[in-house]
């Protein structure tokens, strides 16, 4: 059995690459990606040559820090350091929890506009000396500049929206001092659990950043964009089952997802705000202070630190670990943490194993895995049904989670380690993958005209709630069922699937296959079109014992699950038989090549046609009819 090959797509020319851009506006990290002069996108680095710009604004005297510059000013002038403004925006301050208002700058009540959360700086600032109104003086009869004072510290106070604008000005500017020309437009990712409310917002800020939104697109459809633009990679098919991973600093967010044919359709999701790099951070900044006490006899005390010296000591264990999580994702040897000056003047340098890093975090890899299973037992499903893994996040780079989700999906799983794309902006890089679905959707976006209703209305169609993002999906499996007197399997004959379960609907399936019609002289075609039942069978089998253990009839046989997918007939639909006419014999048998069409349409009414192909043509068209339920 086989499928058709689509047509290969046109190279684009240069001049048809529209100017935008696919931003990632993480929590934490941020990345902007652009499309290449062959129509592929990318990640560009900004004036300081970062990927990954760290989401966080400072004020340093007259100054103003953004990016890891920024970040880096968390150790001494943290109260002037603004960071984790995404997750505010469109918050209203007294939904605010506690524990997110003294991470960086304070949050406070913003003093003239009710219930707003606001950040309040320190920054020096100039202004003109009072002098004195003379006739020499005064503005008419001036003919020098007005002398100007010192500058002076002044209280500046900043909404989480004005935060954002000036974060994502500064995204944008990165992106046209590297295109050499002005962004039309962009595509900016939001969390799956983003309330309407918070769209707005963000969509706001980036408005009066000068940023033409395209679209704001879910972090699962942009991961879905760029895993779906290329080919299909090695092992999957273009139908499959395929899990999101998003482990980001503050929250874990999971997506189940239908692939079908391009088409992503969401089966289930769920986050979880107690899960994410942060705590893998807690974990080793604990194990590395620690060491740090044990070598210097110093004591440190940390997450929480309530010392001021301790709070800087764990902002630069926090900073300094960035480099040791890239060395393990990377390596699979140590790798080391140093900092100058960690506390009382000691320089501290550790060393951690990737046995020992995994074993440190190996209670957040567990509630990831547990957090998978409930997504998958959601949805209906078993971690055997899931063909890929997708991850999304700096800490869904580290192999050690890698290793800890495959255990219990199908030895053939797919994710971006098996393929080897994890690192170097490879298809599955976890740290890139979302700004270049960005990208990629924002050059569709772009490319679509607006001239014909039918144009607008495409357009339209990608906006948040439209009727097309509601799509309804296949509940089960539609194939071709040709029976076979003593068939061996459960079905009674050889299975063609057509339409697997969970396809979004309306749609068209196409398969061809040869047809082995006998040695009679009489040369007819018959299937049967079911609807089947799919699922897994887990069967417990006793592991062999080892030579020479002795045996002890009180203790157990150890016992290891084996699944197996299985299909059952479920529904018959209808049946199609027809007289071949561009039989073929070959070795005293006749056969034919058979191309069935399968239509699902919205309301659920199913057509399947079946044509012959031979040599000299195509056969007539039959057709059958089952109607909506």
């Amino acid at each position: 059995m086989s499928q058709p090959n689509g047509s290969a797509e046109a190279p684009i020319e240069v001049s048809a690459i529209p100017t935008v851009v696919g931003i990632n506006f993480g929590n934490s990290y941020a990345s902007i990606a652009v499309l290449t002069k062959e129509g592929t996108a990318e990640c560009i680095a900004n004036e300081d040559g970062e990927r990954q710009i760290a989401c966080a604004i400072a004020f340093q005297g007259e100054e103003l820090y953004i990016g890891n510059q920024a970040k880096h000013q968390l150790v001494k002038n943290s109260q002037n350091t603004i960071t984790g403004f995404r997750n505010l925006l469109g918050k209203k301050f007294s939904e605010i929890p506690a524990n997110a208002l003294s991470v960086s700058a304070p949050v406070i009540q913003h003093p003239e506009i009710a219930d707003e959360p606001a950040y309040k700086v320190k920054v020096l600032q100039a202004s003109p000396s009072p002098l004195p109104t003379t006739a020499s003086n005064t503005p008419a009869a001036s003919k020098t500049a007005t002398p100007r004072s010192e500058p002076v510290q002044v209280d500046r106070v900043l909404t989480v929206s004005e935060v954002t604008t000036i974060f994502l000005k500064s995204l944008i500017k990165s992106a046209e001092d590297f295109l050499g020309k002005k962004v039309q437009g962009a595509v900016i990712t939001v969390p799956g659990w983003f309330e309407q409310a918070q769209k707005d917002a963000l969509e706001k800020a980036a408005n009066d950043a000068d940023i033409t939104v395209l679209q704001l697109l879910e972090e699962a459809g942009a991961a879905a964009v760029t895993t779906t633009s290329g080919p299909v990679p090695e092992g999957l098919s273009a139908d499959r089952t395929q899990l999101v991973v998003d482990l980001g600093a503050s929250a874990l967010s999971l997506y189940l997802l239908s692939i079908r044919q391009g088409l992503a359709f969401s089966l289930a999701t769920l986050s979880d705000h107690s899960i994410g790099g942060d705590a893998i951070d807690d974990k080793l900044i604990k194990h590395f202070a620690k060491e740090f006490t044990k070598k210097t006899k110093v004591p440190l005390t940390v997450c929480p630190a309530s010392d001021p010296q301790d709070k800087r000591a764990e902002a630069k264990l926090r900073l300094a670990l960035e480099h040791t999580k890239r060395t393990i994702s990377a390596s699979p040897g140590a790798a080391t943490c140093s900092v100058e000056s960690l506390k009382d003047g000691f320089d501290f340098t550790g060393t951690i194993t990737r046995l020992r890093f995994d074993m440190e975090v190996r209670p957040i890899y567990d509630s990831v895995y547990k957090k998978v299973g409930e997504l998958v037992s959601a949805a209906g499903l078993d971690l055997y049904d899931v063909d890929e893994i997708v991850y999304v996040g700096g800490s869904a780079s580290l192999p050690g989670l890698d290793e800890a989700l495959s255990q219990g999906f199908p030895e053939n799983i797919v994710t971006p380690f098996t393929q080897g794309t994890v690192v170097g902006g490879g298809v599955g890089d976890p740290t890139t993958i979302l700004a270049r679905g960005c990208a990629l959707q924002a050059k569709i976006l772009a490319q679509l005209g607006e001239g014909t209703e039918e144009e607008r209305e495409v357009k339209a169609s990608f906006t948040h709630g439209h009727q097309y993002t509601q799509s309804k999906a296949t509940s089960k499996t539609i194939g071709l069922l040709f029976p076979e007197e003593g068939a061996e399997n459960a079905l009674g004959g050889q299975w063609i699937p057509v339409l697997l379960r969970e396809t979004p609907v309306p749609a068209r399936r196409i398969v061809a296959f040869n047809v082995d019609l006998g040695e009679g002289e009489e040369k007819k075609v018959g299937f049967e079109v079911w609807e089947a039942k799919e699922g897994v069978k887990i069967e417990k089998v006793k592991l062999p014992k080892l030579e020479g253990e002795e045996e002890e009839e009180e203790e157990e046989e150890e016992e290891e699950e084996v699944k197996e997918k299985t299909v059952e007939k479920e529904t018959l639909l209808t049946s199609l038989s027809f007289a071949a006419q561009h039989a073929t014999k070959k070795g005293g048998r006749w056969t034919t090549r058979l191309e069935v069409t399968a239509i699902v349409g919205e309301d659920g009414a199913l057509e399947v046609s079946a044509v012959e192909v031979g040599a000299s043509g195509r056969g007539e068209k039959n057709v059958v009819t089952v109607p909506a339920a």
